[in-house]
């Protein structure tokens, strides 16, 4: 299924709708299906003993899953996350961005499931795994 509009339009979205992620991440890929997105790790990532956080890894995490859902519905600002199971693998490699391999596995007309794997740059093996639900608002009643 085609992305109903394209990674620049969607970062655009992003920083309109939640301006507190402009610096944060990047749309590396986006099909409608598969939703490829980088953290640009900097400092403010960071916990003692040099990796990224997990409350960092699941913010990429959340937004890849809005990211994928928002793909294929178009701008909807107020979907919402309503369920998250995430298992912290690995510790990521200190100075390295994250990327997240989002793949939309259910759309329907209230949820969406998302599943993600989140890897250091440049490594093979994941270093945390998600899987999203998230909510979609009801269509405007005419």
């Amino acid at each position: 299924m085609q992305a109903v509009m394209t990674a620049d339009e969607m970062m655009a979205f992003l920083e309109e709708v939640f301006p507190q992620v402009k610096s944060d991440f990047a749309i590396e890929e986006m099909d409608g299906t598969k939703t490829v997105m980088r953290l640009l790790t900097a400092d403010r990532h960071l916990r003692p003993g040099g990796t990224v956080s997990g409350p960092s890894m699941f913010a990429l995490a959340d937004v890849s899953a809005y990211v994928a859902t928002m793909a294929r519905i178009g701008k909807q600002a107020l979907a919402v996350t309503t369920g998250c199971s995430m298992d912290f693998m690995r510790k990521p490699e200190a100075g390295r961005d994250l990327i997240a391999v989002a793949t939309l596995l259910k759309l329907g007309r209230t949820l969406s499931v998302t599943d993600i794997l989140i890897y250091s740059e440049g490594k093979d093996d994941p270093v945390a795994r998600a899987s999203m639900t998230y909510s979609i608002p009801p269509a405007p009643k005419p």
